[in-house]
């Protein structure tokens, strides 16, 4: 494909999960990409970012919108604004109408939605109705739509499969509530790739509503077991009636990286089966090839690597950042260190506890440790207050030498 004759495609949502998976998918298939981002800044350390055109804009902000969808073909629509808590649902249709507006005067062809699974007709949460009801709010417009709902999905960074990987990782036996019994069809991350890029070109999904799961069924509580098995640990559920979902939720925002109030939604949501009853989408797109929960959790592993995480504390700003991420605790000083011109470091540590990676350059550190079980997070707690100490000395030591210098 020409890349300068190839269609140009928006991506919303940039600096979330699935765009991160999807826009190396569209660069690699030769489109010209522009990522739509409320804060830029937090794409420039992405190993992509200077491909693509990115475009200071937000969904909730109409007036902001013509810009970014000037000479788009196709745009990908992958916001939600559960971290906006209270409120997020109406805020939610909102954004939804204002885009189709918007897409609509730039007489743009094709929307491709990225929603969730959920039967409409039972009693589901919040969350799951608004993923659904902001579907119908962009197919009411006059720009084609196609709608896929996916339930878990299963790949290093996804929301969901790290909440399975944390409170598995942590708990030899892990406390939940009834409704861990529920099923779910969860769906390999490459594989919702596969057909976010199908829609692109296979006219039999243009329009239509489509869901998506992987090629089994399974309950949530034995995708926690999967994961334990597939990192070799010992679990056992303790299911425990009447658990508030406030609890779980600060649970949850504590031990993983998922803040509380997707927390709150995500789990309110796990309270019904999340299931493909409508199989349509194989028919409609056979050139994707469905991968099990088993291979992607493999595949999740495998990528818990430096050479494989998005590195989204690289976002411009400087001072000393600590987060979970993709498997990983990481800390990281992002500020001018006292070292030799052009000096670069990389180790890795294997220890019982887990693998722990260090880096170091003129600009830079970075300690990331990818946890083995309760052990590794005994571990990796112990020792922060240390690093944190040590990574604070050498930035107070770096603004005492530019405070003398001038």
């Amino acid at each position: 494909m020409d890349s300068l004759t190839s269609p140009l495609i928006l991506v919303t949502g940039a600096t979330g999960y699935i765009a991160s998976r999807l826009i190396p998918r569209l660069l690699d298939s030769g489109y010209r990409v522009r990522a739509l981002a409320r804060d830029p800044r937090r794409l420039y350390g992405r190993a992509w970012s200077s491909q693509i055109e990115i475009v200071h804009a937000d969904v909730t902000l109409p007036e902001t919108l013509p810009r970014a969808f000037e000479g788009v073909h196709t745009a990908y629509y992958l916001v939600h604004n559960m971290a906006h808590g209270r409120g997020y649902t109406a805020l939610e249709l909102e954004a939804a109408r204002a885009f189709a507006s918007a897409a609509e005067r730039a007489g743009m062809e094709h929307i491709i939605y990225l929603g969730g699974l959920a039967d409409p007709e039972q009693h589901i949460a919040p969350h799951m109705r608004s993923r659904i009801e902001t579907g119908k709010v962009l197919r009411q417009g006059k720009v084609p739509v196609t709608e896929f709902r996916a339930g878990v999905i299963a790949g290093s960074g996804s929301i969901s499969f790290e909440m399975i990987r944390f409170m598995t990782e942590l708990f030899p036996l892990v406390p939940g509530p009834l409704w861990l019994k529920n099923k779910s069809q969860p769906i390999a991350i490459q594989n919702v790739i596969d057909y976010l890029l199908a829609a692109l070109t296979n006219p039999n999904g243009r329009g239509g509503v489509f869901e998506i799961g992987g090629p089994h069924i399974h309950t949530y509580a034995d995708l926690m077991l999967r994961y334990a098995r597939a990192r070799g640990l010992k679990r056992r559920m303790v299911l425990l009636p009447g658990l508030p979902v406030w609890f779980m939720a600060l649970g949850v925002a504590l031990m993983t990286p998922v803040p509380y109030p997707i927390a709150h939604a995500l789990i309110g949501g796990l309270s019904a089966d999340s299931v493909v009853k409508h199989p349509q989408a194989l028919q409609a797109f056979p050139e994707v090839t469905l991968i099990d929960f088993d291979a992607a959790i493999r595949d999740a592993l495998q990528r818990t690597h430096p050479d494989h995480i998005e590195r989204i504390w690289l976002d411009g700003r400087s001072g000393v950042k600590s987060l979970k991420h993709e498997g990983c605790f990481i800390l990281h000083l992002d500020a001018p260190l006292p070292q030799g011109k052009g000096l670069e470091v990389r180790e890795f540590r294997h220890t019982p506890f887990g693998s722990l990676w260090m880096e170091r350059d003129r600009q830079s550190q970075t300690i990331l440790f990818s946890p083995r079980g309760l052990p590794g997070f005994l571990y990796w707690y112990l020792l922060y207050p240390l690093r944190w100490l040590k990574f604070f000395g050498l930035l107070w030591k770096r603004k005492q030498q530019n405070t003398t210098r001038h």
